[in-house]
């Protein structure tokens, strides 16, 4: 499984999302207050600002919040946010991919750079890892939605690339330029998904012993603390015996 889904499931083990649940509310909103500023503020009409709200939904995410952030956007004051990706090493080689928005760019540029640095990284230029990824839109049901056959059948009926299905549950891709309909499509069939997101996905993978995870994980810990940062990918492999002793 490509590291970016291993990591989500560290985080749902180790409760990261719970603890850090204000940040990671503030983090949907300004996607769900960008969205909307770029396109229609009816979520019906855009589907960038749909795929937001969705995302913050699955998160728990109260309406009252999704409706504040989403009339941020048409208030005159609102942050102008842009949105840029950092591209670099971590620990043992992995590559590593930061979106972020900000409106700062140089603050943003500092303090990446800086917790790249002390956590025994290097940022790269933009195109320097990018390279080793592809952009694609990703689905994900719990196991309850269905067996491995109902949700690859669902998967091909809506327009899917490709289903990676195990105990933990699905993981359905398709193009990044699909992802809406496929959505769509797929909550017609199956029901409300777990996640909705595009992603970078590895298409090669670094293999990090226990030693390796750990650092990285402390690198990837230090960047998702960061405000500006709205999502991180590493392109590690490890194995079950590793993962459970993280």
């Amino acid at each position: 499984m490509a590291g970016h889904s291993k990591w989500a499931n560290i985080q749902h083990r180790k409760g990261r999302q719970d603890a850090a649940r204000s940040k990671l509310f503030s983090k949907l909103s300004k996607e769900i207050t960008v969205a909307a500023k770029m396109g229609d503020p009816d979520p019906d009409k855009n589907p960038r600002l749909r795929l937001a709200v969705k995302s913050a939904k699955a998160q728990s995410m109260p309406n009252d919040n999704i409706d504040r952030a989403i009339k941020k956007s048409q208030a005159g004051d609102s942050e102008d946010y842009k949105e840029i990706r950092y591209e670099g090493y971590g620990p043992g080689g992995v590559a590593v991919i930061v979106e972020a928005m900000t409106d700062n760019l140089n603050r943003t540029a500092s303090n990446v750079r800086s917790t790249f640095t002390k956590n025994g990284g290097n940022l790269g230029e933009t195109g320097s890892v990018g390279f080793m990824f592809e952009r694609k839109g990703e689905v994900t049901y719990t196991a309850e939605a269905g067996d491995a056959d109902t949700v690859m059948m669902a998967a091909i009926e809506a327009g899917a690339e490709d289903v990676e299905s195990s105990e933990d549950g699905h993981i359905i891709w398709c193009a990044d330029t699909d992802l809406n309909e496929v959505s769509t499509a797929l909550e017609a069939e199956l029901g409300e998904s777990e996640e909705t997101n595009l992603v970078w996905k590895p298409t090669t993978t670094t293999e990090l012993d226990l030693d390796g995870m750990q650092k990285l994980m402390k690198l990837i810990d230090a960047l998702e603390d960061d405000d500006d940062v709205q999502r991180v990918t590493a392109n590690f492999e490890a194995s079950d015996e590793v993962m459970e002793q993280l």
